[in-house]
C-alpha cells in the first residue's frame, strides 16, 4: 500500500505544502490527497481588492494540480479523528471519510468576532471569498456620502481601509483602533502611514474599542455612536474548532500545539501549518497568524514529513518575522522590517518602490502556487523501509 498523506486546506500553506510534497516524494509510494471546500486557490491578501470592485481571477485548483498526482477532494471538513487517522468531509457529493497515514492540517483561519454583540448579525469582513463577496455587492449599493467604518488597526483593517479609500473617494471611511494608529512601526514609517491616511481622507478614531455593531453605527466603549453604514470587521482571527474537538493538544487559540518541525505534540503522524499551527519563533514567541508565517511553518513541515519518510536527517526552517509588507491603495504602502524581538527596527522603505516590492510578493506566491511542479527533481525520493524511530509509519 502506498504511504496517504492528507492535507486539509489548499491556502497559501497547504497549497504550497500539497505541491512540494508532490515535488520530492516519489509517486510509487506516496499518495497526497487535498482537501479543500472551494474550486478555487484564494489569494487571502488580495481579498480587500476584491470586496472593493476590483477584478481579479483566481486559479482553479484542479489546473494547479494538473500532472503533479495530487488528487483534490472538494469538500468542507467536518472532523477529524487522530486514534482512527481519518477525517470526516461534507460537501457536493455527500458526506465522506478519509483515512491517512501522515495529516498535515492547514484549514487556516477566520474572523474572530470576540462575542462582541451586533458582529455576526451586521459587520462584513474580508477573511475569506464569499465574505469578501458578499461585502462587494453591499458597497456596490452605496452611494455617494455613505459611510464605511473599518474596525481594527492591523494589517488587515489598514489595507482595507486605505484600499476603500482610494477607490472610492465618494465614500466617508473611518478606522477605529484600540490603541494607537501603527503603534508598532517606527517613527518615520508611522509618520508615513498618518500621511496617507490623511491624503487618502481616512478618518481615525484611536483609543477606540467597539462593543457593539447595528445596521448603521458602532457604538464605541466610551458610549460614543459612530456611524457606519457597513461595517468592516478586522479586530483579529480565530481558528476553527475542529482540532480542539478532536483531541489534538492545542493552545488556548484552538491552534495545534507543535514541536519545531510542526508535528503535533499529542499526535506524531499530524503536522500543522499556517494560520492553524502554534509554533514558537526564533525568539521564544508564537508565529503571528499572517502569510509569511504560513511560508515558514509549510516549508518546515514538509520538509519534515519528507525527511522522515524517507529517513533522512530532519532539516529546520528559521521561524524569524523579518517584517511587515503594508499596502496603502495601489501606488503606496509600507515595509517595515523588524528585529529578533518583533521591534521595528529605523529603517523602512516607503511609497511607489515599496507598493512595487508588495506587488512582487503577492505575483510570486501566486505564480509558486499556479506552478507546483517547478525546478521538479529527475528523481524523486523513495520511502525508506524501516520504520521512523518516533512513531510514523514510512512504509507498508
Amino acid at each position: 500500500m502506498k504511504h496517504r498523506i492528507v492535507v486539509l486546506g489548499a491556502g497559501y500553506a497547504g497549497a504550497f505544502a500539497a505541491g512540494n510534497l508532490a515535488r520530492r516524494l516519489s509517486p510509487a509510494d506516496t499518495e497526497i490527497t487535498v482537501v479543500n471546500a472551494v474550486p478555487d486557490f484564494v489569494e487571502r491578501m488580495r481579498l480587500h481588492q476584491l470586496a472593493i470592485g476590483q477584478d481579479l481571477t483566481f486559479r482553479k485548483l484542479a489546473d494547479v494540480f494538473a500532472g503533479t498526482g495530487v488528487r483534490l477532494r472538494l469538500g468542507r471538513v467536518t472532523g477529524v479523528d487522530p486514534e482512527r487517522r481519518s477525517v470526516a468531509v461534507t460537501g457536493e457529493d455527500g458526506d465522506g471519510e478519509l483515512t491517512y497515514d501522515t495529516l498535515l492540517y492547514a484549514l487556516g483561519s477566520s474572523v474572530a468576532h470576540h462575542g462582541v454583540p451586533g458582529v455576526a448579525e451586521y459587520a462584513f469582513d474580508v477573511t475569506g471569498r464569499s465574505s469578501a463577496l458578499r461585502l462587494r455587492e453591499r458597497l456596490a449599493g452605496l452611494g455617494e456620502g455613505g459611510t464605511v467604518l473599518v474596525v481594527g488597526e492591523g494589517l488587515t483593517g489598514i489595507e482595507t481601509a486605505t484600499e476603500f479609500a482610494e477607490s472610492r473617494p465618494d465614500l466617508s471611511v473611518a478606522l477605529a483602533a484600540r490603541g494607537e494608529l501603527g503603534a508598532w512601526l517606527s517613527p518615520k514609517a508611522r509618520r508615513h502611514l498618518r500621511q496617507a491616511f490623511d491624503r487618502l481622507g481616512v478618518t481615525v478614531h484611536e483609543h477606540t474599542g467597539i462593543e457593539a455593531v447595528e445596521p448603521t453605527r458602532a457604538i464605541a466603549a466610551d458610549g460614543r455612536s459612530i456611524p457606519a453604514d457597513v461595517t468592516v470587521w478586522s479586530a483579529g482571527f480565530a481558528v476553527h474548532p475542529i482540532a480542539a474537538a478532536s483531541g489534538l493538544e492545542v493552545a488556548e487559540t484552538g491552534q495545534i500545539v507543535v514541536d519545531g518541525t510542526m508535528r503535533s505534540v499529542s499526535h506524531p503522524d499530524v503536522y500543522a501549518a499556517g494560520d492553524s499551527a502554534y509554533a514558537i519563533g526564533e525568539n521564544g514567541r508564537p508565529l503571528p497568524m499572517s502569510c509569511a508565517s504560513a511560508g515558514y511553518t509549510n516549508m518546515q513541515a514538509t520538509a519534515a514529513i519528507i525527511a522522515r519518510l524517507t529517513g533522512s536527517e530532519v532539516p529546520t526552517t528559521g521561524l524569524k518575522y523579518h517584517g511587515n509588507h503594508i499596502s496603502l491603495g495601489r501606488r503606496d504602502a509600507i515595509f517595515q522590517m523588524v528585529d529578533g524581538d518583533v521591534r521595528s527596527k529605523s529603517w523602512y522603505l516607503g511609497g511607489k518602490v515599496a507598493a512595487r516590492l508588495k506587488s512582487g510578493v503577492l505575483k510570486t506566491a501566486g505564480w509558486g502556487i499556479a506552478h507546483p511542479t517547478f525546478g521538479m527533481p529527475k528523481r524523486r525520493r523513495r520511502l525508506a523501509t524501516a520504520p521512523d524511530p518516533a512513531g510514523v509509519r514510512v512504509a507498508a
